[in-house]
C-alpha cells in the first residue's frame, strides 16, 4: 500500500459546526491527508466576506504562514496593510495580530502553521 495521499481541496469537506463563519469556508486538509507535523487549511473567503476574525497565537506561539491560491486580499496588521495577490506568500509571527479582508474576487488562501520546538497536536 502506498504512504501517499492524494486529495482534491473540493473533496475536503468545510467545517460545520459552532465557530463557522459566515462567508468563510474553512477546510482542514492537512488533517484530510494525514498530517502531522503542522497544521495545515484551507480558507475560502467570499467577496466583501468581513468575519475572519482579529486574533493572534501570542499564547501558543504558532508561526503561520499563508500562500494566496486564487483571487486577492489584504493582511491588516496592528503595524499597517498588505495587498496580496495569487501566488504571493506571507510569514506572521505570534504575537502580531491579524485579519483577512478579500476583494472584490474574494481569495483561496493556504493556511499552514506550528509551534517552533512544540509538537503538533492536531485539534479533533
Amino acid at each position: 500500500m502506498s504512504e501517499v495521499t492524494i486529495k482534491p481541496i473540493d473533496e475536503v469537506e468545510p467545517y460545520r459546526g459552532p465557530g463557522e463563519l459566515e462567508g468563510i469556508e474553512f477546510r482542514p486538509v492537512g488533517r484530510a491527508l494525514g498530517v502531522t507535523a503542522w497544521g495545515m487549511n484551507v480558507l475560502t473567503l467570499a467577496p466583501g466576506a468581513s468575519t475572519y476574525p482579529e486574533h493572534d497565537h501570542g499564547d501558543d506561539g504558532q508561526e503561520e504562514v499563508f500562500l494566496v491560491l486564487e483571487g486577492g486580499a489584504t493582511l491588516r496588521t496592528g503595524e499597517r496593510d498588505w495587498r496580496l495577490e495569487r501566488g504571493d506568500m506571507v510569514r506572521v509571527p505570534p504575537g502580531v495580530k491579524r485579519r483577512w479582508e478579500p476583494g472584490e474576487r474574494g481569495a483561496t488562501l493556504l493556511a499552514v502553521g506550528a509551534t517552533p520546538g512544540k509538537a503538533y497536536e492536531p485539534r479533533r
